[in-house]
């Protein structure tokens, strides 16, 4: 039951070329910097994204997305990342684009066996008529396209059905945890982090403080550790390390 592993490195050493990643995080909240940067430094190549935004501020998964590393790109954000919008649009990247709240749910779907659900958002827009550009060709034009999906009337209302999201690995980071994968996190850092987790066939925590077992009351606890497989313990260091993407100060 003891998850915790020596280092981030040790915690990614499997994580193929290829490989489906849920990341947690909102653009530099919450984000499993250690864990992205040891993907980083393993030359981890082609990857496939699951994550709110790609990074901001050359962190979080900006790292990956400015070394050429991510193939594809799931998520509901892009914000001010110019590398993000330059690899779109010339053709180098997929980006599948959708609502937010959509994509929180399909990945709390595919984490709770749910394969597929309604939702209304996104009805009468190329969300659910297809047609959203996923790949450039470099040239302006559309290479690869969304397609269409399924919509039904339920009570009078348009719903579009939208597939739970599951991923090959997940990286999350929490406030704290203990040695069975138990997770807690701290006020805005929860964002989608419990959601990337459930998600991921293999979810990988780091934690700014490792606790024993039973330390956490249960009814504390943010995310249940049957959906983490492995946890590593940050340094004072590594933990104290959090970036401010916009910082507001009165005069």
């Amino acid at each position: 039951m003891d998850k915790v592993v020596a280092s981030a490195a040790e915690a990614v050493a499997d994580v193929p070329d290829g490989a489906s990643l849920a990341v947690g995080g909102f653009g530099l909240s919450g984000v499993p910097n250690v864990l992205i940067q040891a993907l980083y430094e393993r030359g981890v190549d082609g990857l496939s994204i699951v994550s709110n935004n790609c990074g901001a501020m050359e962190s979080g998964l900006a790292v990956l997305l400015a070394a050429g590393r991510i193939a594809r790109v799931t998520g509901s954000y892009i914000g001010a990342n110019k590398e993000f919008a330059r690899q779109y649009l010339a053709g180098e990247l997929e980006v599948e684009l959708i609502p937010q709240g959509t994509l929180a749910e399909r990945l709390r779907a595919g984490g709770a066996g749910i394969p597929a659900f309604y939702t209304p958002a996104g009805v009468g827009t190329q969300v659910a008529e297809g047609g959203l550009p996923w790949r450039y060709d470099g040239s302006g034009g559309v290479a690869l396209a969304s397609p269409p999906k399924e919509v039904r009337e339920f009570d009078g209302t348009q719903y579009v059905l939208e597939r739970g999201i599951r991923t090959d690995y997940a990286l999350v980071r929490a406030a704290k945890g203990d040695r069975h994968g138990n997770l807690v996190f701290n006020k805005s850092a929860r964002n989608f982090n419990p959601l990337a987790a459930m998600a991921g066939k293999v979810t990988v925590a780091e934690v700014e403080e490792l606790v024993e077992p039973g330390e956490i009351e249960p009814d504390a606890v943010h995310l249940p550790g049957v959906f983490v497989r492995r946890v590593v313990a940050l340094t004072p260091e590594q933990a104290a390390d959090k970036k401010i993407e916009r910082r507001t100060v009165s005069g």
